[in-house]
């Protein structure tokens, strides 16, 4: 589906016959993160990839076999995709049972939270949701469930989105908005750039919700996550 350059572009706040086309938006997006995290990811952890070399080089010089040096790279794939998907389903199942699966309650009823849909000619595109963490973080928002329809990025959606977070933010008198990600894709932290946001640290085997942390997992399974800040 093609969209036009520039789109009309409403951001407003959740509405509840809007939970079916948010939730799908959100499933879709974290169910991208799996071959993000697998795939993508892989080459940022040079770490993972030296053990990988080590056990398949330790393999081929005690078995003799060229073919493990074909069969086992392929399954360390099949393995981080497995891993990834086993890590983001648990994400979601958690999701599910805190705030996406009562937003109503969860962000709508409390002066400090809220969660926003972008709207194109009547159907909700986008999405996006504030918490306040003044206690914890001094007086900070933050911004999280960020996810645009796929047939809609790159048309501005995910900058309105983020642009109503900062807005609400500085509306409400907190002194900044912070984010964490685990995303590897390059457009992630553009626009988190383009928003004014700064790279303030990253973790790395950063421990997602929701997953086991086993001993194969943490093998298998490595992100780096991402802490931004904006300075309202």
């Amino acid at each position: 589906m093609k969209t036009p350059s520039r789109l009309n572009i409403t951001v407003r706040e959740f509405q509840v016959l809007d939970n079916p086309t948010v939730q799908h938006i959100f499933y879709e997006g974290l169910m991208e993160m799996i071959h993000d995290t697998a795939f993508r990811g892989l080459r940022h952890h040079p770490e993972s990839l030296l053990l990988y070399a080590a056990v398949t080089a330790g393999l081929f010089i005690v078995t003799k076999c060229w073919w493990v040096i074909v069969f086992l790279p392929a399954v360390v794939v099949c393995l981080r995709y497995f891993y990834s998907r086993r890590v983001i389903h648990g994400f979601l199942r958690r999701a599910m049972s805190t705030d996406m699966g009562d937003i109503e309650g969860f962000y709508m009823k409390s002066p400090g939270s809220c969660l926003w849909v972008a709207v194109v000619e009547g159907k909700v595109v986008g999405i996006v949701a504030a918490v306040s963490q003044q206690e914890k973080m001094g007086g900070a928002v933050v911004l999280q469930r960020m996810a645009v329809d796929q047939r809609y990025r790159r048309n501005g959606v995910g900058s309105a989105l983020g642009q109503k977070v900062v807005e609400f933010a500085a509306t409400h008198g907190y002194s900044s908005v912070v984010l964490g990600t685990t995303a590897y894709t390059p457009a992630v932290h553009q626009l988190y750039k383009r928003l004014g946001f700064q790279c303030v640290g990253i973790t790395n085997g950063y421990a997602t919700p929701g997953s086991k942390q086993s001993f194969l997992e943490r093998i298998f399974y490595r992100v780096h996550h991402h802490h931004y800040i904006l300075k309202v």
